[in-house]
């Protein structure tokens, strides 16, 4: 059970760190040579640089419920974007509030919580500094339905910072620390909204990259097997037509939009330095998903979708025992946050989860954590009826789902060291060789031979691993239980009028 309130104050902060859409390979400290992220990459030599880290869900609401409670998404039905967690389920911040920790959400960003819990799992959450820059602000840069406005980008918004939601949040964070009195450990949440599309920012980050040096995203051309739905995508919006420099305005765009962010987590971890925290914090930097920013000829995501670039997860932590500046390459998921904390924490969890801490690999990044990673997404097509409805750049996602919902059918992924594969519901399973094809443009199943019974064999037994996953986490008990026997008012509970 948690904890009481009664716990000593000397236990370490906790800082949870959560740009929104964030890929792996758009950090410097992950390889990119062109991003300009001075700020992650300075973390990731203070701390531990997870190489292998998952996502659970390429959606934002599923993957971060699926943080906050140790759960898969399947798990509770948590596969939507609108079924959010209630006052009676599990979550992290509600644990580290009983536990003793004095808790805040600044901003105001949702995609978890359901109406009262975000009030009830925290000690403080909204904003001390208001937004003054909205949508309606936005500069469109163009003519709606043209080629880059349906590819998300609305490119540069004028020549000053502006104090958006996410500058809102930064500022308020940094405010509470400021203002903040009680001498209990404290936990923060920060969840931001970029570099989650509309691709676009304001000088001098949209100006910060050099559009002939963006890489170039992985072609059609290059790939082999891959699901229905990244067709129908590319038609729809029209995407076929873009050009490489099209590809590299996004790209530049995008990254723009991560060094924003960069600096933003520089003047938080500053202001946790400058007010004395610094010592005795443990940082989570790590994003909800990815974003296909050109690969496969798509931007954004896409519920099934189980691409490296849309579930690879940009994990950095630092604190009092975290090894520096170490990489981690052994599997983890998110999932595993949750007993993280709750073990820096000094607490437990009183619900069944399928995390697994954390903090032996921070010690030791040569740990085995998982031999085997899980992610998923999709729905059954009874579902079509809870399918989001969405209008404005969403609205030809929204309407193939509707229209053709075998193309977001449910989705199973398993990654080991050597293989990934993906059982996909209503189209071709799908089997990579991660060793030799790391960012899995091949479907080894897609031109297999009906006599290649090896290959035959590792497909048959890695499904057999996502049979056995769902098995296990199909679904929890609650630890509280129910009397067999309750007592009961005998008779009517009201009358008919007619008796």
């Amino acid at each position: 059970m948690a904890e009481s309130n009664s716990k000593r104050s000397d236990r370490p902060n906790i800082l949870l760190f959560t740009p929104d859409q964030l890929r792996a390979d758009a950090l410097g400290c992950f390889g990119n040579t062109q991003a300009s992220t001075p700020n992650f990459d300075n973390l990731a030599k203070q701390g531990t640089r997870f190489n292998s880290a998952w996502s659970q869900h390429s959606v934002c609401g599923p993957s971060r419920i699926s943080i906050m409670t140790g759960w898969y998404p399947h798990t509770a039905g948590h596969r939507t974007l609108d079924n959010l967690l209630k006052p009676w389920e599990p979550n992290l911040l509600k644990y580290l509030k009983d536990a003793g920790y004095e808790v805040a959400l600044p901003g105001n960003r949702g995609d978890v919580f359901a109406q009262d819990v975000t009030e009830m799992s925290t000690d403080f959450c909204g904003n001390l500094v208001k937004p003054s820059w909205n949508w309606s602000d936005i500069n469109f840069n163009g003519e709606q339905n043209d080629l880059l406005y349906n590819a998300f980008w609305f490119g540069k918004q004028g020549n000053e910072p502006r104090i958006d939601g996410d500058e809102a949040t930064i500022q308020t964070a940094i405010q509470w620390l400021e203002q903040r009195t009680s001498d209990k450990p404290w936990a923060m949440w920060v969840p931001l909204l970029a570099p989650h599309p509309p691709f676009m920012v304001e000088d001098p980050w949209f100006s910060l990259h050099d559009r002939d040096s963006m890489p170039k995203p992985i072609s059609t051309e290059e790939t082999v097997g891959k699901p229905q739905f990244m067709n129908e995508l590319r038609e729809r919006y029209g995407w076929t037509d873009l050009s490489m420099e099209d590809h590299a305005e996004i790209t530049a765009t995008y990254y723009g939009m991560v060094s924003r962010v960069d600096d933003q987590l520089g003047r938080l971890l500053l202001a946790i330095d400058q007010f004395g925290y610094a010592d005795n914090t443990y940082t989570f930097c790590f994003s909800d998903h990815g974003e296909y920013l050109g690969d496969h000829g798509l931007v954004e995501k896409w519920p099934s979708g189980l691409d490296p670039c849309l579930v690879q997860n940009p994990l950095i932590v630092t604190g009092p025992k975290v090894a520096e500046g170490e990489i981690a390459h052994s599997g983890v998921e998110m999932i595993d946050l949750l007993p993280t904390c709750l073990e820096i924490a000094e607490t437990d969890a009183s619900h069944t989860h399928f995390g697994k801490s954390l903090l032996p690999i921070l010690n030791d990044s040569n740990i085995e954590h998982r031999e085997a990673v899980f992610c998923e997404g999709g729905f059954n097509l009874e579902d079509n009826h809870l399918f989001e409805v969405a209008g404005w750049i969403y609205k030809h996602k929204s309407e193939i789902q509707h229209e053709m919902p075998e193309l977001v059918g449910k989705a199973q992924c398993v990654r080991t060291q050597k293989w990934s594969f993906i059982r996909r519901q209503n189209e071709q399973d799908e089997l990579y060789d991660r060793e030799n094809d790391p960012q899995e443009k091949i479907n080894i199943l897609a031109t297999l031979r009906k006599d290649d019974k090896d290959i035959q064999a590792v497909a048959q037994d890695l499904q057999n691993r996502i049979l056995e996953w769902l098995v296990q986490t199909s679904d929890v008990i609650p630890w509280q239980p129910d009397n067999r026997f309750p007592s009961l008012v005998h008779g009517w509970r009201q009358k008919p009028e007619n008796d």
